[in-house]
C-alpha cells in the first residue's frame, strides 16, 4: 500500500545531529550501537516499540558458534546453496570465530555465567559436528520477568539481552524508545545522511554524520508485504508486532536490492480464540534431530490431517521450529485452495495428558499474553481444542467423511505398531498411536517466527544496489537483510545479530563525517 504523508528525502537542515544512529534495539542493534560507540562514534539508538528487545528477546540465547573456521564455512556455503557469496560467507565466519571472547568479555558487566553446549547443526553438511551454542546462563539478581515483563523466551533469551542492556547503559549510548524512524534522509547524489524519526517530541530529522545502520528486523508482522512475497496465506506471526519491514522499505527507497524474501524460519501452530489477537500459539517444540545421525527419541502426540481427514506431511521434520511450515505451503489450483491451511491436529486422550500441545513466546508491552494450560484443559474450555467422544464425531468437527478419517487412523496406528511410516517417514520413536476416546482436535496455520529476507549487503555490512554497488553510509545487522537463503541453522540468527551488528558498526563508526571541512 502507498504511504502517505511522508517526509521529503532532502533537508537543508537537521534538528538533531549524530555519528552514527542505529534502528532498532534488539541483539543487532545493541551490539551495533555498543562497536560504533567503542570505535569513538557519538551514537543514537532507536527503537520503535515502547520497550526494547525486539524480537530477539523472545529467541532461545543460544549463540552459534563453530570450533573450526573452515569448517564452518563449508557448512554454511550448503545450507545457502548459492544464494549468498562466498566473502560475505567468510566475513561472517571470520568474525564468528571471535565472538566467544567478545561475549565473553560484555558479560563482564554483569557477571553473567558463560555456558557452551555441544549441539551439532541440524543437518548433516559437513562442519555439522563442529558447532556448538553459547548461551548466558545465571546473572546474579536478575529475574527476566520483573526486568523486562512485556517478554517472555523459551530458554535464555532475555539473559543475554541483559548483558547487551547492561552494556549500552554502561556506555551512556543515548536510546530513545517509542521513536520509529520514516525515511532517510539523503543528498543529491543518494548519500544517506541520516533519517526522518517519530517519537514522543514529534517528527525530527537526525542527520548521521558517518552512517545510519538499519537493525530493526524483517517482516513478520507486515502481512501486505508476506502477500508479495511468499505463496502461502495466512502466515501468523509468533511473537513480535514491530517487525514490519519498516528497514526492508526505507533501504528500498534508496535503491537497494533484496535477496532472500521467500525464506523465513516457522512452524505451524494455532490461533488465539479472539480473532483479532494478533499473535499465534505454536505447537509444542519438540527436540531437533540431525538425519543419518541423531534420530527424534520424544514420543509426537499428534498427527496432522488436511480439510479430507488425510495425513498429508511428516510432522515432525528434522528442525520443525524453521521447516515445519514448508509442507503447508501447497497450493491446488484444480480447487484454486490452500488444502492444508488450515490443517486439523489430531490427538487423543493418552497425548492430551503427555503435556501442553502449545506454547507462547512474546515481547509486547499491550497485548495481553496467553498462557496455554499444562494439561491442555483451559484450551479445551475456550475452544482451541474441540473434544469428540468418537472417531465420527471427530469426522464431524472436521467436516469430513467419517470413513475416510477412520482409514486415515487405522492406518496410523498400524505404523505405529510396526514403527515404519510408509507415507511420510516420520521417525518410529516420535510415532504415538491414537486409540483412547475422547479425541480432539484444533486447526492448524502456518507461523512465522522471523522473516530471513531483506536489503543484499556486502561482506562489510553495507546494503547494496541491483548492480552490487554500496549505497553510501547505509549498513544493515541481523534480520533486517539475513544471509540465509534456504536451509536456516539453529542459532544462527542470533550469531547474525552479533556479527552484523560489529561489523556494521565499525564500518559505519570509520566514515569520514559528511560535513567535515
Amino acid at each position: 500500500m502507498p504511504k502517505t504523508n511522508m517526509p521529503p528525502k532532502t533537508v537543508d537542515t537537521f534538528d538533531e545531529i549524530y555519528d552514527v544512529v542505529v534502528v532498532g534495539f534488539g541483539y543487532a542493534g545493541g551490539v551495533a550501537a555498543i562497536d560504533a560507540h567503542d570505535a569513538g562514534a557519538k551514537v543514537l539508538l532507536i527503537e520503535k516499540m515502547n520497550a526494547p528487545g525486539g524480537i530477539s528477546i523472545c529467541a532461545g540465547g543460544g549463540i552459534r558458534l563453530s570450533k573450526n573456521r573452515d569448517s564452518a564455512l563449508s557448512y554454511f556455503e550448503a545450507t545457502n546453496d548459492g544464494t549468498t557469496p562466498r566473502n560475505v560467507h567468510e566475513a561472517f565466519v571470520d568474525e564468528m570465530m571471535g565472538l566467544e571472547e567478545y561475549v565473553r568479555d560484555l558479560a563482564k558487566v554483569n557477571d553473567g555465567e558463560i555456558t557452551l553446549i555441544d549441539r551439532p547443526g541440524n543437518y548433516p553438511f559437513p562442519g555439522h559436528d563442529e558447532m556448538f551454542f553459547l548461551e548466558i546462563g545465571d546473572i546474579p539478581g536478575f529475574d527476566g520477568v520483573t526486568a523486562y515483563p512485556s517478554a517472555r523466551s523459551h530458554r535464555n533469551g532475555t539473559k543475554l539481552f541483559k548483558v547487551l542492556h547492561d552494556n549500552v547503559n554502561k556506555r551512556g549510548i543515548e536510546v530513545r524508545l517509542g521513536t520509529a524512524a520514516q525515511r532517510l534522509i539523503t543528498d543529491n547524489g543518494n548519500e544517506v545522511r541520516g533519517l526522518w524519526v517519530d517519537g514522543p517530541d514529534g517528527r525530527k530529522a537526525i542527520g548521521a554524520r558517518r552512517g545510519v545502520i538499519l537493525a530493526c528486523g524483517g517482516f513478520e508482522a507486515n502481512y501486505e508485504m508476506q502477500r508479495q512475497y511468499w505463496q502461502v496465506h495466512p502466515v501468523i506471526t509468533a511473537a513480535f508486532r514491530g517487525n514490519t519491514g519498516d528497514g526492508i522499505q526505507m533501504a528500498l527507497d534508496v535503491g537497494a536490492d533484496l535477496w532472500h524474501m521467500w525464506h523465513y524460519h516457522g512452524s505451524y501452530g494455532f490461533r488465539h480464540p479472539d480473532p483479532d489477537y494478533p499473535f499465534s500459539i505454536r505447537v509444542k517444540r519438540l527436540p531437533d534431530w540431525t538425519p543419518t545421525v541423531q534420530e527424534p527419541e520424544v514420543e509426537m502426540a499428534w498427527i496432522l490431517v488436511d480439510k479430507g481427514g488425510k495425513r498429508f506431511m511428516n510432522e515432525y521434520l528434522p528442525y520443525a521450529q524453521d521447516t515445519g511450515h514448508r509442507p503447508l505451503d501447497h497450493y491446488d489450483p484444480a480447487s484454486m485452495s490452500f488444502p492444508y491451511v488450515p490443517c486439523h491436529m489430531i490427538v487423543d486422550e493418552v497425548g492430551r495428558t503427555r503435556y501442553p500441545l502449545g506454547t507462547t513466546i512474546f515481547n509486547d508491552t499491550e497485548i495481553e499474553p496467553y498462557f496455554w494450560s499444562d494439561d491442555n484443559q483451559k484450551e479445551i474450555e475456550n475452544g482451541i481444542l474441540k473434544k469428540a467422544d468418537t472417531l465420527e464425531e471427530l469426522a464431524e468437527l472436521l467436516n469430513c467423511d467419517a470413513a475416510t478419517l477412520k482409514i486415515t487412523i487405522d492406518k496410523w496406528n498400524a505404523a505405529c505398531e510396526t514403527g515404519k511410516d510408509d507415507d511420510f517417514s516420520r521417525s518410529p520413536k516420535t510415532m504415538m498411536p491414537i486409540k483412547e476416546a475422547p479425541f480432539y482436535t484444533g486447526m492448524i496455520w502456518p507461523v512465522v517466527s522471523n522473516t530471513q529476507g531483506g536489503p543484499v549487503h556486502d561482506e562489510r555490512n553495507r546494503v547494496v544496489n541491483p548492480y552490487g554497488e554500496p549505497i553510501p553510509r547505509l549498513f544493515e545487522a541481523g534480520e533486517c537483510g539475513g544471509i540465509w537463503g534456504f536451509l536456516y541453522c539453529g542459532g544462527a540468527n542470533l550469531t547474525e545479530c552479533f556479527v552484523g551488528g560489529r561489523i556494521a558498526g565499525r564500518e559505519a563508526a570509520s566514515m569520514s563525517p559528511w560535513n567535515d571541512g
